[in-house]
């Protein structure tokens, strides 16, 4: 099997921009589940951002663990529920200031992460999103399940922007960084992709401060996605439904 590269590989690396000046910590987490020969080029090009590079695995049995702990990343198995379930654990286990979660398959760059942790190093955010919809994708437009991947996307940003007052652009991007602290005080509870949306509308509802930063989503790199809309729609509308309408924020 010939392994492709991903697309933001070839690109010039760009030098390490995170301010150290305050002295935060970054902790740059990786949930995974059978996605070896996506992963190095993930891991290498992110650790050169990261104080803690904590890979989250699904159970692999392709040998993603020994190719994490090649990179240097501390591995910690999760319980098998979900990419949710896999972000929570990492919240939980991470050490860093700054948590940045980026996905295995080769679709996020991480040559973005100092852009994403900018605005929370510099005390202008809490939770820092990367947007498709301001820097573009090549996994939203070109085939029919593309399309209403977007589509869905688009209803839940629209409904979150017009029920809490925000103009945002993309819930549903898994590119993202948050204050660790903040990340715990969300109590978030999602097991599948869900968290995402699970994140935005708790972090608005709390009063965090969140912003978007332009990021470009790439095609994976190698082998093909497990997800697919039609399996789990329905608990999108469901989460959706529940976060901004009938879950209460505790008092701080």
């Amino acid at each position: 099997m010939t392994i492709q590269l991903p697309q933001w590989y070839h690109r010039p690396v760009r030098p390490d921009r995170i301010d150290r000046s305050r002295g935060q910590t970054v902790s740059v987490i990786v949930p995974t589940r059978n996605e070896a020969p996506n992963l190095l080029p993930v891991l290498v090009a992110a650790r050169a951002y990261a104080d803690e590079l904590l890979v989250i695995d699904g159970h692999s049995t392709d040998g993603t663990r020994e190719i994490a702990v090649a990179c240097g990343a501390r591995v910690i198995l999760d319980d098998g529920r979900g990419k949710g379930a896999a972000i929570r654990r990492g919240i939980a286990e991470a050490r860093g200031d700054i948590l940045v979660f980026v996905d295995a398959d080769g679709s996020h760059d991480p040559h973005d992460i100092p852009a994403l942790v900018a605005p929370i190093v510099a005390g202008e955010a809490d939770h820092v999103s990367g947007s498709r919809m301001l820097g573009g994708s090549d996994e939203l437009h070109a085939t029919l399940h593309q399309f209403v991947r977007l589509f869905g996307s688009q209803v839940i940003t629209l409904s979150i922007n017009y029920t809490q007052n925000v103009r945002l652009t993309d819930c549903q991007n898994g590119l993202r960084a948050i204050r660790r602290e903040v990340a715990a005080a969300l109590g978030l509870a999602e097991n599948i992709t869900t968290i995402e949306q699970e994140m935005i509308i708790k972090t608005l509802r709390l009063g965090y401060r969140l912003v978007e930063v332009a990021t470009h989503e790439y095609r994976r790199a190698n082998g093909e996605s497990n997800f697919r809309v039609i399996d789990v729609w329905h608990r999108y509308l469901w989460s959706l439904f529940y976060y901004l309408f009938v879950w209460r924020p505790r008092a701080k």
